[in-house]
């Protein structure tokens, strides 16, 4: 695991492996970025020059190498862009170039951050940003993942606030590390990781950082009669799990419930997914995987909120006991279901958790889940829906995510796409509704189950989950721990809110 700290040291006698520096586009060709100065000197004021030569222009993404010349201890500087030149940087570009820098440097032992941070908040997005880069996953790979991680990133601060800068070094690890445990649970096999497994480590979790776990096996479930999990887990060998992950603060008042949907594999069940839409089914489990990782950072940063996690564990699987198209479910609290698409499994098990959920009547519960495929259609791979029964807390989320670096849409849910689901003639609702606004109808399918007084949001993360392409900025190929940030931003104001 890459080490973080900080340190107040300049960048030409702190003692490194690589030196990282910021570079942005100007009018004129390169701009070197705040904190390039003394690199800059022991090149004879020609850093800018060496680099356009070499072909950088400061774009973001780019990340270009130079041999350390004379003055520096470390041995190799590497620039990295941060895009059009500004004033002050945003935090993201900070993040970005980090992270670049982190992926970049995979191998070496040490690494220096010569970015430009002024604030407590820029170290925190340089710390997290170059963690965040340095997530490798080689667990199923004989040699592992190539080069391992960088071994320890160290932000360079101003002396001034040095105290501040290691706080915010301190909070970005506790976040950055619970969303890589994230990212490892959506890239981990489905052969290995089942309802049972992550119900297990969830209790090793809750025995690391004193988070009180409770777990509901398939007799708990049959007994309590959640027939959304029940129904979508009959069809496995492994059995379906509510999993109940609490934090507690002495001096909270108030209560949050996140809800995660946590299809280990989701391989639609009798209405089995088409050729060429299993392969990366073991991400269904993402939203579950969120809500888990922001619990933790939660209880690690010792936020004054109480925050309960309630993870939906199901494998959706084909066979002779699997549920059918045209069978009804009565989910947890009464409500039945008419089942007419087996692949929309995921709004079943979140029906039966919300309800559970507001039964300890929470101030707000937010739904995470990789929901459909209707909302990747709408807004890509890189952003996920926020919906609510409030469109204050709607776009609070939205405002919130973009404040962290995560990309959201604020959506309606528009009554007229209601009916389709209510036109079952022998349950209280149907699985499906409406083709056309799919993302919406899922939507509100899940308010139906959400106890009157109680503010709501769902978030589908569909897009933005698992990542399939090369990796950019902080973000890998796979699994990339969506919505963490946003949740555990909303529970660090939420609990700033009441104090």
């Amino acid at each position: 695991m890459t080490a973080l700290s900080v340190s107040t040291s300049s960048a030409a006698s702190l003692r490194a492996d690589a030196l990282v520096v910021g570079v942005a586009k100007g009018p004129k060709g390169i701009v070197l970025a705040p904190g390039t100065e003394a690199v800059n000197e022991a090149f004879e004021g020609k850093l800018a020059e060496v680099l356009s030569t070499l072909g950088a222009t400061g774009a973001e993404g780019e990340a270009v190498k130079v041999p350390s010349p004379a003055g520096l201890k470390a041995a190799l500087v590497l620039a990295v862009g941060l895009g059009e030149a500004e004033e002050g940087y945003a935090l993201e570009a900070l993040r970005c170039a980090a992270g670049v820098a982190a992926r970049t440097l995979a191998g070496t032992k040490k690494v220096a951050l010569a970015l430009p941070v002024e604030s407590a908040e820029e170290v925190e997005a340089v710390a997290l940003g170059g963690l965040l880069g340095s997530y490798a996953f080689g667990t199923y790979k004989a040699n592992g993942n190539g080069k391992e991680p960088v071994g320890e990133l160290v932000v360079l601060a101003a002396r001034k606030g040095s105290k501040d800068a290691k706080a915010a070094v301190e909070r970005a690890a506790a976040i950055g590390e619970e969303m890589n445990r994230a990212r490892d649970l959506v890239n981990t096999a489905p052969n290995d990781l089942n309802p049972k497994s992550f119900a297990a480590i969830a209790q090793a979790a809750g025995k690391e950082h004193g988070l009180k776990v409770e777990v509901l096996d398939e007799k708990a479930l049959t007994k309590g009669g959640f027939g959304g999990l029940l129904g979508v887990g009959t069809g496995s060998v492994n059995p379906p799990r509510l999993v109940k992950v609490a934090y507690t603060h002495p001096k909270a008042k108030a209560t949050l419930a996140f809800v995660g949907k946590g299809i280990t594999y989701d391989s639609g069940g009798i209405s089995l997914k088409p050729a060429g839409h299993n392969e990366t089914m073991k991400c269904d489990m993402a939203g579950a995987a969120a809500v888990f990782a922001a619990v933790v950072a939660a209880k690690r940063l010792g936020l004054a909120v109480n925050v309960t996690g309630w993870l939906a564990l199901a494998e959706n699987m084909p066979s002779g006991s699997a549920t059918r198209p045209g069978d009804v479910l009565r989910i947890y609290g009464g409500k039945t279901v008419e089942v007419l698409n087996t692949d929309a499994e995921g709004r079943l098990v979140l029906a039966d958790a919300i309800v559970r959920a507001g039964e300890e009547n929470p101030d707000v519960i937010i739904d995470v889940a990789t929901l459909t495929g209707a909302m990747v259609m709408a807004l890509g791979n890189r952003m996920f829906g926020v919906m609510a029964n409030s469109d204050e807390l709607r776009d609070d989320l939205h405002a919130l995510a973009g404040e962290v670096g995560e990309q959201s849409w604020p959506l309606p849910l528009p009554a007229d796409l209601r009916k389709g689901m209510t036109e079952s003639t022998i349950a209280d609702l149907a699985n499906m509704g409406d083709r056309m606004g799919g993302g919406l109808v899922a939507g509100l399918f899940l308010k139906e189950f959400v106890a009157e007084g109680i503010d709501w949001a769902h978030l589908d993360i569909a897009g933005p989950a698992f990542h399939e392409g090369a990796p950019f900025g902080y973000t890998p190929k796979g699994g990339t721990a969506s919505a963490v940030r946003t949740l555990v931003r909303f529970a660090e104001r939420t609990a700033n809110a009441k104090a």
